[in-house]
């Protein structure tokens, strides 16, 4: 019996569901993460740049290096351990280890990525973080005691998590070396892949909120933009409706700017559908965290509902502003151009009218020269059959004007007739 052949796609779409294991951290530990991004066109750049960047800091550890069209790879570094992510816009390093230094939250830990290999990096720093992973105290004040100490007050998201099994907190600020920070304080005999979940998905939730964020000052911009062409359509309809300027010079400024709108719908479509697509991806994160309220503390579903949300509800009306004045326009300008249109058309079939009249004019006129012509040409005809039968006419006793009385209406009807046949032959 013949082996049954596989479609070419079932190990690489398979596999693809196993391409970004999550991390396995003991408590305690501690991680540091960064996450890179090219500040222009970040999905068309060269990918390539990306692995070699990688490559460049392998070698400083003697590390083996990834597959050539590696989107994910994990390796150990001595002290710690790598988890690297190639992903459409951006790139992410988390660097990890077992235990905890005395002093939380070290900025030294980021040290472990050398300066030079920072400064040559492909892209700019989206964001980074350190993560502290301790054992949680028994009573909850000495958590609170904890958390107090190394987060913001007025900002903190606090909530548990695993079925209550750990704790995790963030304030989403930047300290003064420059990094956020999250705890996670987990119970010792928690699952070492349920806390590198957890760790995990702060780092995406974090990320991935950066990542929407970029659509917001692009917003925002637009936004005044477009205050500033309604005020300009307003205007251009108000003339329609007054007749005070011309409709063509109206209809082109419309054009302009409907031609203005779509410019910006080619700049601004794909920052607003990937701002969709990573806020989606962000808010399942959070839902997958499993939040449980801690202490009264604010959670971080709450926090990204009373900070995010807001921001994404402006990147969402701006688009819609967007869509929606460029709909107008277009309406405005359909409009205008049907009403020129018909003004034309009232023009055109003025002229045709007029068109009309002087061509039955001219028939007029035509027939009427036609009818002198008869009779010019009838003269001379009778005159010249005169003189042509007038010898014959002495014969019958016939005198000069009687031989004309009697050719006159034979030569009338002979000229009408022959005029007749040239006019239908033309």
């Amino acid at each position: 019996m013949s082996q049954i052949e596989d479609h070419p796609l079932r190990y690489s779409m398979t596999n693809e569901l196993h391409a970004r294991p999550f991390p396995v951290l003991n408590v305690p530990s501690h991680a540091v993460f960064l996450a890179l991004k090219k500040p222009e066109d970040a999905a068309n750049r060269d990918r390539a740049l990306d692995r070699a960047h990688l490559i460049e800091l392998l070698d400083r550890f003697g590390a083996a290096h990834p597959q050539p069209d590696a989107t994910h790879f994990f390796c150990d570094l001595g002290r710690f351990q790598l988890k690297w992510e190639l992903h459409t816009e951006f790139v992410t390093y988390t660097l990890f280890a077992d235990g905890v230094g005395k002093l939380p939250f070290d900025p030294t830990a980021f040290a472990e990525f050398p300066a030079d290999w920072l400064a040559n990096a492909t892209g700019k720093r989206l964001t980074s973080a350190l993560i502290r992973i301790e054992e949680i105290p028994e009573a909850e004040t000495e958590v609170e005691d904890k958390i107090r100490e190394c987060f913001v007050a007025e900002s903190i998201a606090v909530s548990y998590t695993l079925d209550k099994r750990a704790v995790v907190a963030g304030d989403y600020r930047i300290d003064s070396a420059g990094h956020l920070r999250f705890a996670i304080f987990a119970k010792p005999d928690t699952s070492p892949r349920r806390v590198g979940r957890t760790m995990q998905r702060l780092c995406e939730i974090e990320t991935y909120k950066a990542m929407s964020m970029l659509a917001l000052p692009k917003a925002r911009h637009l936004s005044q933009k477009l205050a500033q062409i309604d005020v300009q359509v307003c205007e251009l309809i108000g003339h329609i409706k007054n007749n005070s300027r011309t409709e063509e010079n109206v209809l082109s400024e419309l054009l302009a700017i409907s031609a203005d709108l779509e410019d910006q719908k080619a700049q601004c479509s794909t920052r607003f559908s990937a701002t969709r697509a990573y806020s989606a991806i962000l808010a399942e994160r959070i839902i997958a965290m499993r939040e449980a309220r801690f202490r009264g503390r604010q959670t971080f579903s709450e926090f990204m509902l009373r900070r995010f949300e807001p921001a994404m509800r402006t990147v969402q009306a701006s688009e819609e502003y967007l869509a929606s004045m460029s709909e107008r326009v277009m309406r405005a300008a359909d409009l205008l151009r049907i009403r020129v249109e018909v003004k034309r058309s009232a023009q055109n079939q003025a002229l045709l009218e007029s068109m009309d009249k002087r061509a039955d004019l001219q028939l007029r006129l035509q027939r009427t020269v036609e009818g002198l012509s008869v009779v010019a040409i009838s003269y001379y005809a009778i005159n010249l059959v005169t003189y042509a039968l007038y010898p014959l006419a002495k014969l019958a006793d016939l005198d000069k004007p009687m031989l004309s009385a009697i050719a006159t209406p034979f030569v009338l009807l002979g000229v009408w007739w022959i005029v007749r046949r040239i006019r239908k032959a033309h």
